[in-house]
């Protein structure tokens, strides 16, 4: 019974990893920008010429002239009866970034770059900016002007915050490595209650779970990094008690607990208004304070 209620457990929190919202394109037709902006919207999101207004789009719409903003096409989705499962479905974004960048970097040489993302579109800039940072990717780091996160699945707690304090990482986990040299260059930000980047470290199910999301689509490019993040989460369960601890939170009143937070979350709507969270006291929202960043480095 144990065995049945944790897999059901841990196969509806990995499926809420994102929430779907809507975004739009937005580009110049200068095909030499002073600073390119790649957006990776979240899971169900149309993206690439897809008609929108979704998270991502106050962030990018009505940037200086010198700005031109591209939308990443991937498949967006998370479930196994869909294109794609999570991770497959996040690395294709990835990787379509990736070449959107570079082929950027081939024609304007003089192009600065900015990437952004919301959820798992999140967990995929943070992923690309990682390679640039650490020296593995297809620009240097000093042509990245920067990165924002939007409730990235995988945020850790030394990454640079705006707004309001929130305890844990992501669902997911932190990257191993971190941002290397865009460290300075990467900003998250992540509303006080959105489980997805604001998980607590003592809560073993939901950090299963987005481990879960990640290994959805295992491969050998990535193995040496899953190693170490489940590691990271052995040794923090060993920690708190081992197995039994576990256990606990997979008891009866502990399901029915969970059950509570999850209903009360999602109806908290706290991932989806980010248009309206406020950051800083000057009232700019999440959104606008992303916004008016990229603006400043145009």
């Amino acid at each position: 019974m144990r065995a049945r209620r944790l897999v059901a457990v841990l196969s509806a929190l990995a499926a809420a990893v994102v929430v779907p919202v809507v975004s739009s394109p937005v580009a110049s037709a200068d095909p030499c920008p002073g600073l390119y902006v790649v957006a990776i919207p979240g899971t169900w999101e149309p993206s690439g010429t897809s008609p929108g207004a979704g998270m991502l789009a106050p962030v990018t719409n009505g940037l200086p002239g010198s700005v031109r903003t591209d939308y990443v096409t991937y498949s967006a989705t998370a479930f196994p009866w869909e294109s794609n499962v999570y991770a497959k479905s996040k690395q294709q974004a990835v990787d379509n970034a990736r070449g959107m960048i570079a082929a950027m970097a081939a024609s304007c040489g003089d192009t600065r770059f900015a990437i952004v993302g919301y959820s798992q579109g999140a967990d995929a800039a943070g992923d690309l900016a990682a390679e640039i940072g650490t020296g593995i990717g297809v620009v240097p780091p000093t042509r990245v002007e920067g990165v924002g996160l939007l409730s990235d699945p995988r945020r850790s707690e030394s990454d640079v915050l705006i707004g309001p304090a929130v305890g844990g990482n992501g669902a997911s986990g932190a990257r191993i490595g971190g941002f290397g040299w865009l460290s300075g260059k990467t900003v998250t930000l992540c509303a006080v209650g959105d489980l997805y980047c604001s998980t607590p470290k003592d809560d073993f199910v939901m950090r299963l779970a987005g481990f879960m999301a990640q290994v959805s689509d295992p491969t050998p490019a990535n193995a040496l990094s899953l190693r170490d993040e489940a590691a990271v989460i052995v040794n923090d369960l060993v920690t708190a008690g081992g197995l039994p601890a576990l256990m606990a939170q997979l008891d009866p009143g502990a399901n029915s607990r969970r059950v509570d937070q999850l209903v009360a979350f999602y109806g908290s709507q706290v991932h989806t208004d980010y248009t309206r969270y406020v950051v800083d006291g000057a009232g700019n929202s999440a959104t606008s304070w992303l916004h008016n960043w990229l603006a400043g480095k145009a």
